[in-house]
């Protein structure tokens, strides 16, 4: 049976000569990029629910027509079905967008920065918490996974 290893592993582990201030500034700096993480998962969201949407549009335009009311049948169909969300733009055009102009920037400059001033250790700031919060030895506040045994 494997036993649980006490402490974290080395990829969370602080690196010599990293300061507290310089821990705190990249867990901030991570807890930006989830937050931007969120926001695009949200602007995903936008993208489905407004084409879910304009193709529910097909229907409505349909059932218009079926009951005589063709002159609204054909505005619906003109000025809002396949309509520009924004000027000039589709909602896949919106995340297009924002994913080049902010979120793929956002996402190297983070790797940078952690490359840089943690040797590219990732979740040092909540590793340390973890350390800080659990309760030594006791089963369900190991610091990591049980070690694989060798097959």
């Amino acid at each position: 049976m494997s036993e649980y290893q006490d402490g974290p592993d080395q990829r969370h582990r602080r690196p010599e000569g990293v300061d507290d201030k310089t821990v705190e500034a990249l867990g901030s700096l991570s807890k930006a990029l989830e937050t931007t993480e969120r926001a695009r998962g949200h602007l995903y969201g936008f993208h489905q629910l407004t084409g879910g949407a304009d193709l529910e549009l097909d229907r409505a335009v349909r059932l218009l027509h079926e009951a005589g009311h063709h002159a609204w049948a054909d505005k619906v169909r003109t000025e809002i079905l396949g309509r520009n969300v924004i000027p000039g733009h589709w909602t896949f055009q919106v995340v297009e967008a924002y994913d080049d102009t902010y979120y793929r920037p956002f996402q190297e400059l983070e790797r940078s920065v952690v490359s840089d001033l943690a040797q590219g250790r990732d979740h040092l700031y909540e590793a340390e918490m973890k350390e800080d919060r659990r309760t030594a030895r006791h089963p369900d506040h190991t610091a990591r996974p049980p070690a694989r045994e060798a097959s």
